[in-house]
């Protein structure tokens, strides 16, 4: 987890986000092919990731991710939704919300392989 950004960058803000996965080597797989992360491992149980932007892992454990249930989610931001959604259906992951328009833009949600519920928007409308 070591960043070469100075402190005054990261002073409260979000650092590092971990995910509990049934399958973080799923997980792993599934990020890199759709969104390009890159990863590095540390045992079977653990992987971390990095999109370029912001850090992060997955952890070996059973997900509690269900937004309708209350629980935070993630939301990546893609130009085009379109071949996202294409990308997440090919890798595996599952729609749980279709995509859909807000005032702003439109996006979908998802489930990756590993459990976890996250969604992609754009500020292009999907249509």
């Amino acid at each position: 987890m070591s960043d070469a950004r100075p402190a005054a960058v990261r002073e409260r803000r979000l650092d590092y986000v971990e995910f509990a996965s049934r399958d973080p080597a799923a997980s792993r797989r599934f990020f890199e092919q759709v969104f390009g992360w890159s990863f590095v491992d540390y045992g079977p149980d653990y992987t971390a990731f990095d999109d370029g932007r912001f850090q992060g892992g997955f952890f070996r454990a059973e997900p509690q991710t269900a937004s309708a249930g209350g629980a935070p989610l993630l939301v990546i931001h893609a130009d085009d939704l379109p071949p996202m959604l294409e990308a997440v259906l090919a890798q595996g992951g599952q729609v749980v919300k279709p995509v859909f328009a807000f005032p702003g833009g439109s996006r979908f949600q998802f489930l990756e392989p590993g459990g976890n519920e996250l969604a992609v928007w754009s500020e292009r409308d999907a249509a």
